[in-house]
């Protein structure tokens, strides 16, 4: 008899555990709140993705007025207040009103650090614990993932939201893989992997398994809008769904930095870099880039400087940054290199108002925000010859030059010592045309196509 209820209370325990579940999500799909949730765990990493947030929630406030906008943020020192500050602080974005907010204790659970292996994959099942916690919290009618956890969507589905997201890169892309094939050393493909045929064979099916994975579940999405010609291109082939893609280009401040003024003062040619301390924005590149081109200088020519201008979210952040700092002081450039960590949008506008050039080298950027933010204040563009800046950013407008591609120490410090070397009736026609090419992705333009896209999903009228 004993063993009998044992049997007995084993075998239903999995059968009250989803009862209960399937419960919880019923009584969460009956109670959705007029709301659209913005899926997004860190508010304060500063970079182009929390812009695309913060406009993103204003176009829908202009629009839908009368649908809150929530915030999930793993971000326990926000409130509604403080974040309504930090759009108008950082962004230059003003929201009508200030946005509920919704706090997850979970967020560890999509850290980077969490995981030092098989990353990708555990992050994307953490944040489907991240995204559980949330709408069990809070259950909007729409669900908008501005933050690129697709694993997520299948989630929002469940609790019975239309699922909108805002992809800015893959997950997984099939450059990726193709690397790993080629067996190239990258920040995400290790070096020990890339010497080994068996691990990089290993890690071709665990991206191959992965990407079929990222496919089912990105097909989810109701709406999905991408930044670019090749997130776009990406995105088609691995989530299946043309019909619901559409290409919405990121809002950039080209209006505010359109009103500065062209000339420069040519004592120290200065040159922005403007990037989250991330590991693949190749900060490294650019100092030995920016020590070659100083070799290479002639001493007729001034002496330029490089200001590194971005945000840090973690003690990993913290760390590149710090190593970058000692890289210059190796390389003997530490008197023409600035550094400016979480800077206020205010400060970062007046940078860019000195900058004769702006140099960016990650590869495959999905877009390249800052690429754009350089050209509309006036600051030549040198930007990797890859996705974004090659496919829709730094091409020639009506024949003319708007900037410069590169892809290695080399061309990128030729590219340096040209603007350097530059007379400057050529320099202001340059940037004059790169100016005019940046107006094509102004924030206005982002309210516009955003709006137009999300009226046909979000039909709640006031």
């Amino acid at each position: 008899m004993i063993n009998w209820i044992l049997f007995w209370s084993v075998s239903t325990l999995p059968l009250a555990v989803v009862l209960l579940f399937a419960s919880q999500i019923l009584n969460r799909r009956r109670n959705k709140k007029a709301a659209v949730g913005f899926f997004h765990p860190y508010t304060n990493d500063g970079g182009g993705g929390e812009r695309v947030l913060w406009c993103a929630v204003k176009a829908i406030q202009e629009q839908n007025p009368d649908l809150d906008s929530v915030i999930f943020t793993g971000d326990h020192d926000a409130s509604s207040q403080s974040l309504m500050s930090r759009a108008t602080d950082r962004f230059g974005v003003y929201l009508l009103n200030p946005p509920k907010v919704v706090h997850l204790n979970k967020r560890k659970w999509i850290e980077e650090t969490t995981y030092p292996h098989f990353t990708m994959i555990a992050q994307s099942l953490g944040s489907v614990y991240l995204s559980w916690e949330a709408l069990n919290k809070f259950t909007p009618l729409y669900y908008f993932d501005t933050s690129g956890y697709a694993f997520t969507y299948p989630i929002a589905r469940l609790f019975g939201c239309k699922v909108i997201c805002y992809t800015h890169y893959p997950t997984i892309s099939l450059d990726m893989i193709s690397r790993v094939r080629q067996r190239s050393s990258m920040y995400n493909n290790d070096a020990v992997i890339a010497r080994s045929v068996w691990l990089s064979q290993c890690k071709i099916i665990y991206y191959t398994i992965f990407s079929r994975m990222y496919g089912m579940v990105g097909s989810c999405a109701h709406l999905v809008m991408v930044n670019s010609s090749w997130t776009e291109s990406h995105i088609e082939k691995l989530w299946g769904i043309p019909e619901r893609i559409k290409r919405v280009y990121p809002p950039c401040d080209t209006s505010g930095l359109q009103a500065l003024p062209l000339e420069r003062s040519g004592e120290t040619p200065k040159i922005i870099s403007v990037a989250q301390f991330r590991p693949e924005k190749a900060h490294n590149l650019q100092l030995e880039a920016f020590s070659v081109a100083i070799k290479k200088l002639d001493a007729e020519f001034p002496r330029p400087k490089l200001q590194f201008v971005g945000s840090c979210r973690n003690k990993s952040d913290e760390e590149r940054l710090q190593n970058l700092k000692d890289k210059a002081v190796q390389l003997n450039i530490q008197d023409d290199v600035e550094f400016h960590k979480n800077v206020m949008y205010r400060d970062l506008v007046r940078l860019l108002a000195g900058a004769v050039a702006g140099i960016h080298s990650m590869i495959d950027e999905h877009f390249g925000i800052s690429v754009v933010e350089y050209m509309a204040a006036g600051a030549i563009p040198i930007a990797h010859n890859s996705a974004g800046p090659k496919m829709d950013i730094v091409l020639e407008e009506d024949g003319q030059q708007t900037g410069f591609l590169a892809k290695n120490i080399e061309e990128y410090a030729d590219a340096i010592l040209k603007i350097v070397k530059m007379p400057e009736p050529e320099r202001l026609k340059v940037a004059t045309v790169a100016r005019r090419r940046a107006s094509r992705f102004s924030e206005q333009r982002f309210f516009y196509d955003l709006k137009a896209v999300i009226r046909p999903v979000i039909c709640h009228s006031s």
